[in-house]
């Protein structure tokens, strides 16, 4: 009988233990508005991860470099630090040069072409490509096309001359632009409207709803419309972490990922078209269209890009990106 009371007891000691299991904690961090499209994804991401995973799991967001900048927020995820981030496609050189592809210049003709490259096989491998490095892809975000700004209009390449711009940590960003004369300069992004403010550096290039949610347009005096790259980001997460977590949990956190990042992309592609009009509203920045002649001279100096990073990258990768403009 008391074996039988000692048993008992420790089972309904376990099964309280069971239920009353803390969730995981899963710190989601990123370094823009929550208004942008990866905000919203990542809000989304929340609410549908808790949902799906009641009581088991618990995600915190942390918008606006709250938690860490973009110059450390992926050493702090390969640390365990954070859980899930979004990089821009620009910040995995260092892990795969073949991810520096999203990086050419005017290789996209608009976000759709992004789309069907991103979904293509050769798109879908890169989210693997870096698992030995301790960084698995869940998706790619979008934020939209990249449009050119500064305190001048940038009409021709040669009026780029001379100018220093903000880039991200990136060999192909940097190249491009001193493809054109420019002086690039890495800086973190929550450094970029300080620096466009007191003239540390003099232009930069972001998707519209970069421009309006970090007031970029308010201390830049033009922005031309060049659609010239893609600014999208990867979610990704620690390997071993995911790699580590309950298959339950790991399948639900996946699909709530992936309805998140379907809610993300839509969100971008209505947002692009209002953050471009509220900027134009807001009359602080002249907003230039660049009419086919002014397109082909950026685009003719800019090319030579692809040729300088196809050996790292790989001309059949380039060739299926290429492909998706069709």
């Amino acid at each position: 009988m008391k074996l039988k009371f000692a048993l008992a007891t420790t089972l309904l000691a376990l099964g309280l233990t069971t239920a009353h299991a803390a969730p995981i904690v899963i710190k989601y961090s990123h370094v823009v508005a929550d208004i942008t499209p990866k905000g919203q994804a990542a809000l989304k991401f929340k609410e549908l991860a808790e949902k799906k995973l009641a009581g088991k799991v618990e995600v915190q967001v942390f918008p606006n470099s709250q938690l860490f900048g973009d110059g450390k927020e992926m050493e702090a995820l390969l640390l365990g630090d954070v859980q899930i981030i979004a990089p821009s496609l620009a910040k995995f050189a260092k892990y795969t040069d073949q991810i520096q592809i999203f990086d050419l210049p005017f290789l996209f003709t608009d976000i759709a072409a992004v789309d069907r490259f991103q979904a293509s096989k050769e798109g879908q491998a890169l989210l693997n490509s870096m698992s030995k490095k301790g960084i698995t892809g869940l998706g790619y975000l979008h934020n939209g096309m990249k449009q050119l700004s500064a305190n001048k209009p940038l009409a021709m390449p040669a009026d780029a001359k001379g100018l220093k711009f903000r880039i991200q940590p990136s060999d192909v960003l940097e190249a491009q632009f001193k493809a054109v004369g420019g002086n690039p300069q890495k800086l973190a992004f929550a450094e970029v409207y300080q620096a466009l403010q007191t003239g540390v550096v003099d232009g930069t290039e972001n998707p519209w709803s970069n421009i309006y949610s970090k007031k970029f347009h308010e201390v830049q005096s033009h922005i031309m419309e060049s659609n010239h790259g893609v600014l999208d980001y990867m979610v990704i997460t620690n390997t071993k972490w995911w790699d580590g977590l309950p298959a339950d949990v790991r399948k639900g956190l996946s699909e709530a990922m992936t309805e998140s990042i379907k809610f993300g992309n839509q969100v971008a592609a209505t947002e692009d078209a209002n953050f471009r009009a509220k900027v134009i509203a807001d009359n602080k920045a002249k907003v230039l269209p660049m009419n086919k002649d002014q397109l082909s001279a950026w685009r003719t100096a800019m090319k030579p890009v692809w040729s300088k990073f196809e050996g790292n990258i790989g001309k059949d990768l380039i060739d299926a990106a290429i492909k998706s403009n069709q």
